[in-house]
């Protein structure tokens, strides 16, 4: 399996997908890939809009995107992909039309025999074995909270320490450790923004300019570095 789960798109004051457009490039190789692109995240504008901003930053560093939408058969196309890519939006949606066009088997299928996936935000939140953990409001009923299950743990992109300034709900973490008090044995990786797993075989690692928050249930939360080795939560 070889994976890149970003945990957001875009950083505050930069253009859309700039800061990881290198680490793509690294990752789908010297030769040009065309991904299959799935926008079904996106609620408030266009799967052709959206699949124009990919291909222009795809297009940046080497590489092209062809949107799922485009094709008459979106189990074939997936089956015949040479890299997939989700892009970030709502995940409830995304898992929802993802669903209704039972692709979540082809999918799960072609990542674990090998054809690389990347995902941003929703599409990360997707590789995990259920969308609980996602922080997007459940605009559409997803016919069941499973995901891709291609990870045995949960992330949450968008990782957030602290409350906004004169907030009186629930912080991140509030919300994380409920989860954690009905889900006993799964643990949850808080991933910051500008921060990414690259997964290659059974290794892998952050990338990104913060540690990692990893939750689990009855332990304090622990910090941990880019530079160490996150193998251990393949395992399960």
């Amino acid at each position: 399996m070889k994976c890149l789960l970003i945990s957001n798109s875009t950083m505050a004051g930069e253009p859309y997908l700039d800061y990881p457009k290198h680490n793509i490039a690294e990752f789908l190789g010297k030769e040009k890939v065309n991904a299959l692109f799935i926008p079904y995240a996106a609620v408030s504008f266009s799967w052709d809009e959206y699949e124009n901003k990919i291909k222009n930053r795809f297009n940046e560093v080497g590489h092209d995107v062809t949107s799922i939408h485009k094709f008459d058969d979106p189990v074939k196309a997936v089956e015949q992909a040479d890299a997939i890519v989700i892009g970030g939006g709502n995940t409830w949606n995304l898992v929802r039309v993802m669903r209704d066009n039972n692709l979540l088997d082809p999918i799960r299928k072609k990542v674990l025999d090998g054809t690389p996936y990347i995902g941003w935000s929703a599409g990360s939140n997707v590789t995990c074995p259920s969308i609980k953990t996602t922080n997007d409001m459940p605009i559409i009923d997803p016919k069941g909270f499973d995901a891709l299950n291609l990870i045995p743990f949960q992330i949450n992109p968008h990782f957030l320490d602290k409350k906004a300034q004169g907030h009186a709900g629930e912080s991140r973490e509030d919300r994380i450790n409920e989860f954690l008090v009905l889900n006993k044995n799964m643990p949850v990786a808080g991933l910051r923004e500008g921060c990414m797993f690259l997964i290659e075989g059974d290794e892998m690692k952050l990338i990104g300019i913060h540690p990692l928050r990893l939750f689990k249930y009855g332990k304090e939360p622990q910090e941990l570095d880019t530079g160490q080795d996150f193998s251990f939560l393949l395992n399960g």
